[in-house]
Formats: structure tokens, C-alpha cells, sequence
């Protein structure tokens, strides 16, 4: 452990300069105390680093020291850190490990290339679970934006985003809606890319507010030469998690009150049961004709279906679902009324 912890010390302090002992014993876990009997472990061991007291100090290398950290390409390491958003790591209790990997993964990369690598996690995001976590492997999913099964890719497009995304420009697309066939340009501000379930998305601001933007649906797109304009606090995490409650959000069921006759009482359970919210209300006697019924329904029209008991179950709240049963009715009536007849 002190071994690991040591090393993390190193590369921090060679990644970031001067570090001040605080934050390093807050990113690592330990005490202030124990940053220091770590640092003179380090200097006796040979590694030329020192302290500096005052308000703007810290803990230091000597400039030009490096560990001999090598074998990753700029483009390897940056890829690695894509896995620092997947989150599988956390459901393996890997955080620390994970953390500790990417530290000497960034010591290793050129000066140069660190802030791209830096920036991954900031600006893509791998979110592996599918849509709404149910339905059979490969099959559409409940709340999917059409098509997210595919696992399409948009090919020099994807390309064209990424730039925009890591260039902090704003981008010109032209996009083909699900279902409607004339393409639309827009000029969006994207936060960055998602992965979702093997499925790419674009999560960017159109006029100021969160939209998602499947990628194989990008026909065109082009950077602009104007800085992107994002909300002011808001990081890819947040707009993503904006959006994907969305999706995936349940519509909020409708809440009934029904009155139904007594003596139909145990059919009507049986056939609607599974919209019952609460208890039909038994403390009513028996010389009570009525008895009150909570229902939930997931739209006034699925209301209709308590027409099978005609005369037998009164809708009683809210009044919208009142409606939509004399509507239906109405329709009925019309539908089989003898116009013939005198």
C-alpha cells in the first residue's frame, strides 16, 4: 500500500508541479502527517523532491525529473481514458485502482498531450446499460429513440463531431428526424459524445436548451469558427443525465376514482385488478349500494375499457377521464342507433 501510495505521490507531483500537501492527502486518503513521512521516503530513496512553506507552497519535483514511465502512444492513452465514464469500474470497487492506473498513464504521456487526455473524460462519456435496462438482448427497447438498436455508426461524421466536441466550437448539422424525411439544420453547442448500449449520441444545447442527437443520423455536419456557448456550471454528466431521464422517464399514470356496484365488485377486481391502487374501501355496509374504487391509468382513452360494465362503474374524478367515457359513449351511440326508426 505505501508502495502504491508512493508512486502516486510521484506522478501526481510530476504530473501537476507544485502540489500542496493538503490535496494530496485528500486525493489519496491519508492524513497531511502522512504526506510528509511519504515525501521524506521519496527523497531518501533518491528522488529529488522538496517542500516549500507559505501560503502559495507546496510539494515539489526539481524541475526536469521524470520516472521512466514509457510504451503508450498519445492515442492509446487518451483511449484508456475513455474508461475512466464507463462506471463498471465502480461496481467492481476498482475506483482506486482505476485512478491510480490513469495517473501513470498521464506521467507517461508528452507534456503536450496532456490536456487532451485530460479532457476525455470531460468530453466523452461510455454509458454501456441499455435503454430503460429491460426488454430481450438486441431487441428495441422501451422508451429507445427510435433505432438505438442498430448499433449504427456515422462513419467521417462521428469524426467531424469529435473535432467540434474537443475544439470547443460550435457545430452546423443537418439531421435527419426518425420518421420524418426532410433533413433539418440546426447550430448546436455540443457538451460532448455519448456512447449509450454501442449507440453514439451527440449531447449539445440548441438555443440554450439539452438535446440529444443520434450520430448515424448526422448527414452533414461542419465545425464553426465560433467558441461554443454552453451553460454556464453544466458539464457533460450533467446534460446527459438530463437527457436520459427524459427517455426514459415513465409517463405519470392517471389517477381514477370509480364507483362500482357492490354486487359487481369481485368481477370487476378480477378483470382490473392491476389498476387498482388501493383497497376498495369494505368498511361501507351492506345496505351501502356503491363502493369507491382508486384506480391509475396511463391516459384518459385507457379509461374506456370501464365501459364493460356499463350502468355498473361510475367514473367519478378526474373530470377529463369523465369526458373521454362520454365521448366513447356518444360514439357508440351514434355508431348503433336505428336512424330508421320513428
Amino acid at each position: 500500500m505505501k508502495a502504491d501510495r508512493l508512486l502516486s505521490i510521484l506522478l501526481l507531483l510530476q504530473t501537476r508541479g507544485r502540489v500542496p500537501a493538503t490535496e494530496l492527502a485528500e486525493r489519496l486518503e491519508v492524513s497531511v502527517r502522512t504526506i510528509y513521512r511519504d515525501v521524506e521516503s521519496l527523497s531518501a530513496a533518491g528522488v529529488p523532491v522538496f517542500t516549500e512553506r507559505g501560503r502559495h507552497g507546496g510539494i515539489s519535483l526539481l524541475p526536469g525529473y521524470r520516472t521512466d514511465v514509457t510504451g503508450l502512444t498519445a492515442d492509446e492513452a487518451r483511449a484508456l481514458f475513455v474508461l475512466s465514464a464507463q462506471g463498471a469500474h465502480s461496481d467492481l470497487g476498482l475506483d482506486g485502482a482505476l485512478g491510480s492506473a490513469l495517473r501513470k498513464v498521464m506521467a507517461a504521456l508528452p507534456a503536450p498531450h496532456r490536456p487532451a487526455a485530460e479532457r476525455i473524460s470531460e468530453r466523452v462519456l461510455v454509458d454501456p446499460a441499455r435503454w430503460m435496462q429491460s426488454g430481450p438482448p438486441g431487441g428495441a427497447q422501451p422508451g429507445t429513440p427510435a433505432g438505438a438498436q442498430s448499433g449504427a455508426r456515422s462513419g467521417a461524421e462521428l469524426g467531424e463531431l469529435q473535432y467540434a466536441v474537443f475544439a470547443d466550437r460550435r457545430l452546423r448539422l443537418r439531421y435527419r428526424h426518425s420518421g420524418t424525411p426532410a433533413p433539418v439544420d440546426y447550430t448546436v453547442d455540443p457538451y460532448g459524445l455519448v456512447s449509450k448500449a454501442g449507440v453514439w449520441y451527440l449531447v449539445a444545447d440548441l438555443r440554450g436548451e439539452p438535446r440529444l442527437f443520434r450520430a448515424d443520423r448526422v448527414l452533414l455536419a461542419g465545425t464553426t469558427e465560433e467558441p461554443v456557448r454552453r451553460r454556464p456550471g453544466i458539464g457533460l454528466g450533467d446534460a446527459w443525465a438530463v437527457l436520459r431521464d427524459q427517455v426514459e422517464r415513465l409517463p405519470k399514470e392517471l389517477q381514477v376514482r370509480v364507483r362500482v356496484r357492490r354486487g359487481r365488485l369481485d368481477m370487476f377486481v378480477r378483470i382490473h385488478g392491476g389498476r387498482v391502487t388501493a383497497s376498495p374501501d369494505s368498511g361501507a355496509g351492506p345496505a351501502e349500494e356503491w363502493v369507491e374504487v382508486a384506480m391509475a391509468f396511463p391516459s384518459p382513452a385507457a379509461v374506456r375499457s370501464l365501459l364493460a360494465f356499463g350502468a355498473d362503474a361510475e367514473v367519478l374524478a378526474p373530470p377529463a377521464a369523465r369526458r373521454e367515457l362520454a365521448r366513447a359513449a356518444a360514439d357508440a351511440l351514434r355508431l348503433y342507433q336505428d336512424q330508421g326508426t320513428p
